[in-house]
């Protein structure tokens, strides 16, 4: 049940936290100009290519010197502002109709409004999208709780179903049990937002 917690709070908290970073990102970059924007992004897109390896070592330091070494929180930080997500919800906010913005603005919303109460219900798809990819990732994260989390109590469960394997002598069943329970939580949160899903990965906006 720790193990459980562990990755579920991993999981809820850093969907939650990362859905709202980047998509207030991905609508920024799409909706406010600016002179340096498309400077900024392309940048961010650039750092799609560097390996996770080659920041594991500048991250863990980061994180040591904040005194976060062994936490859930260290899991959680590096992925809150997604650059993938971010790409992802300023292309799906392209297709957002400019005249509600308008709308809005002349009823007399201020950004934060807009964004909450017109923005928000609009992309429901897109957030229901990106909320299984992102709850995926950070529930099936393995390289980096392994780094940071050091004692047993802080482990996941993907950290404790691999290391069922270790045994001199495995027990494949216990293996497999652990794996169907470990894969259940993300096949129940798809099969949830499985419509909406689609419709986000399709761009749909109503």
């Amino acid at each position: 049940p720790r193990m459980f917690w562990n990755s579920a709070f991993i999981a809820v908290v850093g969907t939650a936290l990362t859905l709202i970073v980047s998509s207030l990102a991905g609508y920024g970059f799409e909706v406010f100009r600016s002179r340096f924007r498309e400077r900024i992004f392309a940048f961010l897109l650039l750092m799609l290519s560097i390996p996770f390896a080659a920041l594991m070592v500048p991250l863990f330091i980061m994180m040591s010197r904040a005194g976060l070494i062994n936490t859930l929180v260290a899991v959680i930080l590096p992925g809150i502002a997604s650059i993938f997500i971010i790409f992802y919800f300023r292309q799906a906010t392209k297709a957002f109709p400019s005249e509600l913005r308008d709308a809005a603005r002349i009823d007399g919303l201020n950004e934060w409004q807009i964004f909450l109460h017109v923005y928000l219900p609009v992309m429901r798809s897109t957030y229901a999208a990106a909320t299984i990819i992102v709850f995926m990732a950070n529930w099936n994260n393995y390289l980096w709780p392994l780094i940071v989390l050091q004692t047993q109590e802080n482990k996941t469960v993907t950290l404790v179903v691999s290391a069922l394997s270790y045994a001199y002598v495995p027990d494949y069943g216990v293996i497999m049990i652990s794996a169907v329970f470990a894969t259940l939580p993300t096949v129940l949160i798809f099969f949830l937002l499985q419509r909406r899903f689609v419709e986000g990965l399709l761009g749909s906006v109503k």
